[in-house]
């Protein structure tokens, strides 16, 4: 059953890409929506079975060999297709959002014409196929195929409207930045092959278990493989990519920020826990990291105009979030809210794809306001995605968060966890802020057209007259998604509460080694033998959250007027919120000019135009000379030839002669 799971999305990708200019736009629609609600059916039932296999050693998991794939020397390598308790998560996240993502696309992009409609869903497919690859990869390669497929895809998508050069920026940005992060992330597979003489994720965690290995070369693999994930999942320094990925269509922010590729370096930190485990130095930069970048894009996410790039920064913030997670061992705890991002970060940018739809394009917060009547199913399931996101008790994002919040108070990183708190202070008053300005209050601007006209592509409809709430497609995936929101972490409900944390017994497993026989139940009790602790904690987090909803709350519903004035009164403060901490320039300053002055001045000028070309020229000129000397020697005249053979003639006896 594994391989239909990719095949599917693969298949409509074929057919769409192949047969889209003559297909109408509901046979496009429905090839590529059905493929991925196929490949969620066969998920589900994959599941379903994994649920009641009998575990082996205390884990459940089953794999598949398709073929061998690369088999030379000491490297073999099947294409090889695994499904355990983390995959089994992950390949329901992304079928399951994707194909509501799909479904919303068929509402979203209908202004496109039939072959454009036709290219953006046969991309949409090839993402959802290259992640599922990724996500039930049995070893590095087969998951560095998928690893460079959503890279691939992220490109298509985000330059998907490449006439507008901004698009055509952010998908050249998206793809060279993810290169960088992926050039470490290949220089790690081969030096684990190097190591182990394997690339299997379960061999490699049995070797490190087993066999003594330096921690310094533990160190440096996971090092490396930490910055493909930087890339990959959009931390610091690799994080410039994903706000600028915004100018893709809303629904691919959707499927970029929720379900797919920024979750793919919080997932292979996941598969190979044990490797990570046994590297200390790697899982404390991978906590900071996270750490320092959830709070940077928070304070970023503040003053931001754009709605999408709000819930950029907020991706990335909550990012951070999963790998604090990872860096302090709390696996199941990252990959918990993961899941629980993937429902209300859809929600949310799918709702404020609803409202760029009503507005024909407009995405400036500043020219919003007063849609909370008009858009009335908008606004509920948005507001709910908010509550979510900001840690209101009861809601997904909740348990997810109190979670991470109580294993990096608990495992000892209390400046962490400090960090982590104000974090989540930051994360209530951005998204309220946004909630605020685009829903409550007036209209700042009359419903006018769009920015430019490739942004409006797909979202030009609320132009032709009065404001309406989103269609049906779109509306319906909404509703879902707010269901998800609400009730998505009610499976993580803590002991604390009472519960008994099921995604956590249920993914542990996957995060120890093969032989490891590990008791879940004994390492829950003693997790939470700090009742009284984790519910004070949990307290602070809610009363955190609840400030950070009544920071927004006064400054930007009771008295607006008053957040302009601090923003006047601190205006350099303001101003490098605003630019992003200029990081954009700095990297264009210190790396990209350079770069591109030594490369049109040494490399081309120098290497390509005067070595190479000079070379390539010189060579010209001397076989040109020479043929000028010998052209003299064939005249075309009779005489002349037969001079030339009375002189052989003469030449070859007076040698004999001599001789």
């Amino acid at each position: 059953m594994l391989p239909l799971i990719p095949l599917f999305p693969f298949a409509g990708f074929l057919v769409n890409a192949a047969l889209g200019r003559r297909l109408s736009k509901n046979a496009s629609g429905l090839i590529a929506t059905g493929a991925m609600g196929l490949s969620f059916g066969v998920s589900v039932a994959a599941v379903w079975r994994l649920l009641n296999m009998e575990p082996v050693g205390g884990v459940r998991a089953f794999q598949e060999t398709v073929y061998t794939w690369i088999a030379s020397g000491g490297l073999d390598v099947p294409f090889a297709l695994r499904l355990d308790p983390l995959s089994a998560v992950m390949i329901l996240i992304v079928s399951g959002i994707g194909a509501l993502i799909h479904l919303y696309s068929t509402a979203y992009m209908h202004e496109e014409t039939d072959g454009e409609f036709a290219r953006y869903f046969s991309y949409l497919n090839l993402f959802a196929a290259f992640m599922l690859v990724l996500v039930l990869g049995a070893n590095f390669p087969v998951m560095f195929i998928g690893w460079e497929g959503v890279g691939l895809c992220s490109y298509l998508l985000i330059g998907f409207w490449f006439a507008k050069p901004s698009a055509a920026d952010a998908g050249k940005k998206a793809f060279v930045v993810n290169r960088i992060g992926d050039f470490g992330f290949l220089l790690g597979m081969l030096w684990l092959f190097a190591q182990f003489g394997t690339l299997d994720f379960q061999a490699i965690a049995a070797a490190v278990s087993s066999t003594g290995v330096a921690t310094a070369t533990l160190t440096g693999i996971t090092m490396l493989l930490f910055l493909g994930a930087t890339g990959k999942s959009a931390q610091i320094p690799l994080y410039v990519w994903l706000p600028d990925a915004m100018e893709g269509p809303t629904p691919v922010s959707a499927l970029i920020h929720a379900a797919t590729m920024v979750t793919a370096g919080v997932y292979m930190i996941g598969r190979n826990a044990v490797l990570f485990s046994h590297a200390p130095l790697t899982l404390e930069v991978v906590a900071v990291v996270g750490c320092v970048t959830a709070l940077m894009a928070g304070t970023i996410g503040l003053v931001q105009n754009d709605i999408k790039r709000v819930l950029a920064y907020s991706t990335v913030s909550q990012l951070g979030y999963m790998f604090l997670a990872m860096g302090v061992g709390a696996f199941a705890g990252g990959i918990f809210h993961l899941y629980t991002h993937a429902f209300f970060k859809a929600l949310l940018f799918l709702g404020s794809g609803a409202v760029i739809h009503a507005l024909a394009g407009e995405q400036d917060l500043r020219h919003m306001g007063g849609l909370k009547n008009e858009l009335p199913i908008t606004y509920r399931t948005f507001l709910v995605g908010t509550l979510a996101i900001a840690g209101v008790p009861l809601l997904s994002g909740f348990f997810s968060k109190d979670e991470i919040l109580w294993k990096t108070f608990s495992s000892g990183h209390t400046v962490l966890w400090l960090v982590a708190v104000v974090t989540a202070f930051l994360t209530a008053t951005y998204m309220f802020r946004l909630l605020y300005l685009a829903f409550f209050g007036t209209r700042r601007t009359p419903a006018a057209a769009a920015h430019d006209a490739p942004a409006a592509h797909g979202a030009s409809h609320g132009a032709h007259g009065h404001l309406h709430d989103a269609p049906p497609a779109m509306a319906i995936v909404l509703v879902v998604l707010a269901v998800g929101s609400i009730a998505a972490g009610w499976i993580g409900i803590p002991h604390a509460l009472g519960g008994g944390n099921q995604i956590e017994a249920f993914l542990e497993p996957s995060f120890h080694a093969p032989a490891g026989g590990v008791d879940v139940a004994a390492e829950a009790a003693a997790a939470h033998g700090g009742v009284g602790l984790e519910i004070g904690l949990m307290l602070v987090s809610t009363v955190v959250a609840l400030a950070g909803i009544g920071v927004a709350t006064i400054f930007f519903l009771r008295q607006p007027a008053r957040a302009d004035r601090l923003a006047a009164s601190a205006r350099g403060l303001y101003q490098l919120l605003l630019n992003k901490y200029y990081v954009d320039e700095i990297y264009d300053a210190v790396i990209v000019q350079p770069i591109k002055r030594t490369s049109q001045r040494l490399l081309w000028r120098g290497m390509d135009a005067g070595l190479i070309d000079g070379t390539v020229n010189a060579v010209g000129l001397v076989v040109r000379g020479w043929s000028a000397v010998l052209r003299r020697l064939q005249t075309g005249s009779v005489r002349a030839y037969a001079m030339s053979l009375f002189l052989g003639v003469i030449a070859i006896l007076g040698y004999y002669l001599w001789r």
